[in-house]
């Protein structure tokens, strides 16, 4: 089948974030705070143990108060930054004002690697004349780090979950990213690393290709099934 849209996932699809020691020792650099190696190791497990991490992994346990933000967090850019700031603070850091500067450091385009094979997937299905379109749960404006490592220019449009207050796998979202493009559910392929959220899309009718959520270099060719399932060419 040739689909006239894909819509791809964000985080763990076509961009990974850094890792939690990547994250925590750029924040500390920053902001002048010397801690040995072998603390930052420690408080970057106690931080992707807690899920503080945006894009990284979830946390092993939310804790009861948090429960409710934690679940709609994705929402708005406030609840975004309260849940991801109110796990982060189940960990004790050197200070206070670390914890936003973390949330503030998971914005920037510098955290952020698209996965080998992203360009390569984007500009077939540019150059067969498939809209595309991210549908991302998130609470900040992502299209910085696109235009940063050069994929802006790959994609119709950004469908993000706190610009409409509607979150995956919510089927609303993904029919605004379908009407977006122009197209029927039934002729758009959704791509995702999450069956639950982006498994969503299934229930308007689109067809739904996961690929898995590994580190970068674990990954350099998961995408590339898509351009034959589009219906595209690979690039020459």
């Amino acid at each position: 089948m040739t689909y006239k849209g894909v819509l791809f996932d964000f985080s763990g699809t076509l961009f990974r974030i850094e890792s939690a020691s990547s994250w925590l020792r750029a924040v500390l650099d920053e902001a002048g705070v010397a801690v040995s190696p072998i603390e930052v190791r420690r408080y970057a497990m106690r931080l992707a143990v807690a899920g503080a991490l945006p894009g990284g992994s979830s946390p092993q346990e939310v804790p009861p108060d948090l429960a409710e933000l934690w679940a709609t967090r994705d929402k708005s850019a406030e609840r975004h930054r309260a849940a991801y700031t109110g796990v982060a603070r189940q960990v004790a850091l050197p200070r206070p004002d670390l914890y936003d500067a973390l949330y503030d450091r998971h914005m920037t385009p510098d955290a952020w690697r698209p996965y080998a094979d992203a360009a390569e997937v984007l500009s077939a299905l540019r150059r067969a004349g498939i809209g595309i379109a991210v549908v991302s749960n998130i609470g900040w404006d992502l299209r910085p780090v696109f235009r940063a490592h050069g994929l802006d220019a790959y994609v119709d449009a950004y469908v993000l979950s706190y610009e409409h207050g509607i979150q995956k796998p919510d089927p609303r979202l993904f029919r605004t990213a379908c009407e977006a493009l122009g197209q029927d559910p039934h002729d758009v392929l959704m791509v995702g690393d999450d069956r639950d959220a982006d498994g969503g899309a299934a229930e308007l009718g689109c067809s739904v290709h996961f690929v898995d959520h590994l580190p970068v270099e674990e990954r350099p060719a998961g995408l590339r099934p898509v351009i034959t399932l589009a219906g595209a060419d690979p690039l020459p």
